[in-house]
């Protein structure tokens, strides 16, 4: 692929403004060398105007969501892609949410153009455990963490009940849920039915991963071995199915 084929399919602008970005010697390697549009190059060690380029494709992106955002590519703003790059929208294939949260919802949110391991990790049957730290409005009346891990709860409209989900009360009305499904609304949903109402909702875990060290409204590019520790925990979720 040749160099300025390789940065529209990033974003950096169509394929004639990325062959105007290479041919007026703007891209160089980290040495400084300048890169003409058949060299071979390896994504690392290019450089635009003196700046790494974005991730490269197949990457998967940790996010920390603030509250108000909205997980969508054409909603109203402010988008979860207002917190990147603008150029990230323009990328084929586009860095995918991997599920959503909801805009009242904060926390721990993927991104991936990895379609595959999207569908993996979105797939009900797949689906890896994900913590969620509650506030409830009112605080627990002791039986919920039984009727949550029952395996009997039934949301309203849905056929089929909840698989076990696990609650661990941290405070009163301060909560850790975990749960491996990932149905419309869910955690909410699942306080309603057994009488409470949710104040606020943070994920703070999806399989292996947390929030460590990414503040609020940022985000980081997971590693290499990141990416195989979530697809080996994608695997070990469906073998205990």
């Amino acid at each position: 692929m040749s160099l300025a084929r390789y940065l529209a399919r990033l974003g950096y602008g169509t394929r004639k403004e990325c062959e105007r970005l290479v041919a007026s010697r703007q891209v160089r390697s980290a040495s400084g060398a300048i890169l003409r549009d058949a060299d071979p190059f390896a994504h690392d060690d290019v450089r635009l105007d003196g700046a790494p380029l974005d991730p490269p494709p197949g990457s998967v992106v940790l996010l920390h969501k603030p509250v108000g955002y909205v997980c969508s590519t054409r909603d109203r703003p402010p988008l979860v892609y207002d917190l990147a790059p603008p150029r990230w929208l323009q990328r084929t294939p586009v860095l995918a949410t991997v599920g959503r949260l909801d805009a009242d919802t904060s926390g721990l949110l993927l991104l991936t153009d990895d379609g595959p391991l999207n569908h993996q990790l979105t797939s009900p049957r797949w689906h890896l455990p994900k913590g969620y730290d509650v506030t409830l409005s009112d605080p627990l009346r002791g039986e919920e963490a039984e009727r949550f891990a029952s395996g009997t709860l039934r949301l309203q409209g849905d056929d089929a009940p909840l698989r076990p989900a696990v609650l661990t009360a941290q405070a009163p009305r301060q909560l850790r849920l975990t749960i491996s499904e990932g149905r419309y609304h869910q955690v909410r949903r699942m306080f309603a039915a057994v009488g409470h109402h949710v104040v606020t909702l943070h994920r703070a875990t999806f399989g292996p991963l947390d929030l460590t060290g990414v503040a609020l409204g940022h985000w980081r590019v997971l590693s290499p071995e990141e990416v195989s520790a979530l697809r080996l925990a994608v695997l070990e979720a469906k073998g205990s199915r």
